[in-house]
């Protein structure tokens, strides 16, 4: 009983003989790499958010990314003090990852997409986009999809590889846009009074830009009416409304000043019968 005692404490002892220090020099690498890896994921948070093109989303991203690299590097730094091989560990690795990235691949493409555009940032939430066929607001910009809200109050969700691979029309760019109209007026009504009457509405209306000058001129002599084109200048948020409002505004002006709009129509004429 004894000798069995004796030979499982030596037994014991020469196990903690043989790798006593390498336990004790694991779990000090393994705490320090626990303890660079949360210092390495601050500082990159700190160091990116200085940037202004950096998204708080991608930010995230990154300093997750450089935690886990130093946590994987630990790990390996632990497995070697074993006497484990790493290099094949991380063949082995390398091979489950390219199998993992090809069966992903459509995934990884829209990750990939999503931090192009979260760098680049073509356009941001609240704005007004077309995208890969698609248009609406920007209601989220994430790693993964672009979502949008039509504005009959549709959600719609993009890949962000397809919206990244298309061309992007961001309506909410730029501060102002320009509002085009065409008002046709019979060939017989007065073309100088028609202008003077389309200037004047636009004088009234306090969304319309005065600079640029608003544009009135003859566009067009169609089959049916002379086409007068009329361009007006206005904040990107009035845009719709300030369309809207001076179509109406004009037909109403047209119709009380006497400035007919015509439409398209036929004459058919019919030959009297003989006798």
């Amino acid at each position: 009983m004894n000798d069995n005692l004796d030979a499982v404490t030596q037994e014991i002892i020469t196990i903690l003989a043989t790798y006593g220090l390498s336990v004790v020099a694991a779990i000090a690498i393994l705490i320090a790499g626990l303890v660079v890896a949360g210092w390495a994921r601050k500082a990159t948070v700190r160091a990116l958010s200085r940037l202004d093109r950096f998204d708080s989303t991608l930010t995230t991203f990154f300093a997750s990314i450089v935690r886990y690299l130093v946590i994987a590097i630990t790990i390996l730094a632990v497995l070697s003090q074993f006497g484990i091989e790493t290099t094949s560990l991380i063949a082995v690795l390398g091979a489950a990852g390219l199998a993992v990235g090809l069966a992903l691949q459509g995934t990884l493409s829209s990750v990939a997409a999503g931090v192009m555009l979260l760098i680049f940032r073509p356009f941001k939430v609240g704005d007004y986009v077309e995208v890969a066929g698609q248009a609406g607001t920007v209601n989220a910009l994430t790693l993964f999809v672009t979502e949008l809200n039509t504005p009959d109050n549709v959600h719609i969700i993009v890949p962000n590889a397809e919206v990244w691979g298309a061309a992007v029309t961001n309506y909410s760019f730029n501060p102002t846009r320009r509002v085009d109209l065409v008002m046709g007026i019979d060939y017989g009504d007065d073309i100088e009074k028609a202008m003077d009457i389309i200037h004047d509405v636009i004088g009234t209306d306090n969304r319309i830009h005065k600079s640029p000058d608003p544009f009135v001129a003859v566009g067009e002599l169609a089959d049916s009416s002379v086409n007068l084109v009329v361009r007006v200048w206005c904040d990107s948020g009035n845009y719709w409304p300030v369309k809207f409002d001076l179509t109406k505004a004009l037909k109403l002006r047209f119709d009380a000043e006497g400035i007919s709009i015509p439409f398209p129509q036929t004459v058919i004429h019919q030959a009297a019968n003989a006798g």
